[in-house]
C-alpha cells in the first residue's frame, strides 16, 4: 500500500540541496536595451519541517564577462568584503497543487527586507535511485535600492545604465535527508 502526500501542502521533514541540479540568479536591464544576468556558485539551501532557507557566497558570483566582477565585489554592489552572503528565510510557505508562493526575509548587502517569492513547485517524489525529491523554480523581484545599491551611471542618451528592478532566480532540488 502506498501513501501520497497531499498536493496543498509542504512535507516535513528535513530536505538537502542537490547542487547539480540547482541554480540561483539574477537579471538586471543594463543600457535599456538587454538583460544583465549573473549566477552564484556558491550556495546552499534546506528545507526543514516546512521552513524554506537559503545562502549564497557573494564571491562566487559568475557573469559573462570577468571584468565587471571584481566591481560586483566592490562596496558600490555586493560589497562583498563586509557581506559575504545573501540570505532567505522563509516565514510561510503557500501551496496549491503545482504553484507556490513564499514568503520572508532575503539579506542583501546588510540589509533584511521582507519578499515574496513564487513559482512552481514539483513533488514529492522519487526519483530513478529511490530517492525522494522535491524542487521549486521560483522567482521574485526586488528593487536594488532597497538593499543600499544604488551605483548608476547616465548613458548618452540620459537614461541610466542600470535598471532599479532586479529579478532574482532560484530552482532548487532538495532530496530528503
Amino acid at each position: 500500500m502506498s501513501v501520497t502526500q497531499d498536493v496543498t501542502t509542504i512535507p516535513t521533514g528535513t530536505w538537502s540541496l542537490d547542487p547539480t541540479h540547482s541554480d540561483i540568479g539574477f537579471g538586471v536591464t543594463y543600457s535599456s536595451f538587454g538583460t544583465f544576468r549573473g549566477t552564484f556558485s556558491e550556495f546552499d539551501a534546506t528545507l526543514v519541517d516546512g521552513k524554506l532557507e537559503g545562502r549564497a557566497k557573494v564571491a562566487s558570483v559568475a557573469i559573462d564577462d570577468p571584468n565587471f566582477a571584481g566591481h560586483l565585489q566592490s562596496p558600490d554592489f555586493f560589497d562583498a568584503e563586509r557581506n559575504p552572503e545573501l540570505l532567505f528565510s522563509s516565514t510561510s510557505i503557500e501551496r496549491e497543487g503545482d504553484a507556490v508562493t513564499i514568503t520572508g526575509e532575503l539579506t542583501l548587502r546588510g540589509e533584511t527586507k521582507d519578499v515574496t517569492i513564487a513559482g512552481a513547485v514539483t513533488g514529492p517524489g522519487q526519483d530513478l535511485y529511490g530517492n525522494e525529491r522535491i524542487a521549486f523554480d521560483v522567482e521574485t523581484n526586488v528593487d536594488r535600492r532597497d538593499y543600499g545599491i544604488n551605483w548608476n551611471m547616465d548613458l548618452p542618451t540620459g537614461d541610466p545604465a542600470l535598471g532599479n528592478d532586479v529579478k532574482i532566480t532560484a530552482n532548487l532540488a532538495l532530496v530528503r535527508a
